[in-house]
């Protein structure tokens, strides 16, 4: 499906009508809410072109708060695929793991917006139920009035306040244990991939915690564990057969630097990291060409 901006790009001339403007003005906005309800970019796209077929038809004068509307919008066309997502996944072959984003420097400085789409919080997102995930998005990372949450996943107030409750003891139970800096990830990473590519086994075992676990998703597509790989032990040896067969770049992949794997010069592999108490507890491996398709261009999210 075509870009959500490129459709609007149709409808510009020199002075692009308001409804054009209004959602263009927003655009990253929309693509970060959806981005972070779905998981994928590709996804994000298609309920961005949803989001403009219908803001297109919209009488701008019955429009109070533009911004709100349009979340409004992009938030209940993304519940809508999230829940056909939901049944896919259950059938998926191996680990699911979310669509990696090249991001650009100034994401990984809003560090409230870089913690929300990394790859960990986003699988913490993952065990929310649709609803939950929605109101926690809104609400924890863009600071929408309940009110407008409200009208966007179609309860009360009330309901809403009792459903954020629940969603924010339900991720602090489960979010990284404390606050990690990119610079701190980057010092890490830096590490990780030394002690890869020269094989020093004994720095590798330094980082990782013993009980690391590393989550690959191929698709089934491309070759990737069936199931989590636990333990330090297991996880080197895989690092090593990477390591062997591949180059390692490092880059900033959901504002949080990351290492793409590359064979033959091509992206075959991108790692992303969690890390808690100064060591990696959580290698994230996205593998599947249909989810590296976007890895070629920076995007900018914004809250």
């Amino acid at each position: 499906m075509a870009d959500a901006s490129q459709t609007a790009s149709e409808y510009r001339d020199d002075r692009p009508d308001p409804a054009t403007a209004a959602f263009l003005r927003h655009r990253n906005l929309l693509f970060t809410v959806a981005y972070e309800l779905l998981g994928s970019a590709a996804d994000a796209e298609d309920v961005l072109q949803e989001t403009w077929l219908r803001w297109a038809n919209v009488d701008l004068t019955t429009v109070q708060a533009q911004r709100a509307y349009l979340v409004r919008i992009t938030t209940r066309q993304a519940l809508i695929r999230l829940r056909t997502l939901g049944r896919r996944r259950e059938s998926y072959i191996g680990p699911w793991l979310p669509e990696p984003l090249l991001t650009t420097p100034d994401v990984a400085e809003d560090i409230e917006l870089a913690d929300s789409v990394s790859m960990a919080m986003l699988l913490v997102l993952e065990t929310l139920t649709p609803t939950e995930r929605a109101v926690f998005v809104l609400r924890e990372v863009f600071d929408i009035a309940y009110d407008d949450i409200a009208e966007a996943v179609d309860k009360t107030p009330a309901a809403v306040r009792q459903i954020a409750h629940r969603a924010r003891t339900h991720v602090a139970a489960r979010r990284p244990r404390g606050p990690i800096s990119p610079a701190q990830t980057r010092n890490a990473l830096a590490a990780f991939q030394l002690a890869i590519e020269t094989g020093d086994l004994q720095t590798l075992f330094d980082i990782l915690a013993p009980d690391v676990v590393l989550l690959g998703d191929g698709g089934g597509v491309e070759q990737a564990a069936l199931s989590p790989v636990t333990g330090a032990d297991s996880v080197v040896d895989v690092l090593g057969r990477i390591a062997a067969v591949a180059s390692l770049q490092r880059a900033q992949v959901n504002g949080y630097p990351a290492l793409i794997v590359r064979m033959d010069g091509e992206i075959d592999t991108v790692i992303a990291v969690r890390i808690d108490d100064g060591v990696i507890t959580g290698l994230y491996a996205v593998r599947n060409p249909q989810k590296l398709s976007h890895m070629w261009h920076e995007t900018t999210l914004r809250r």
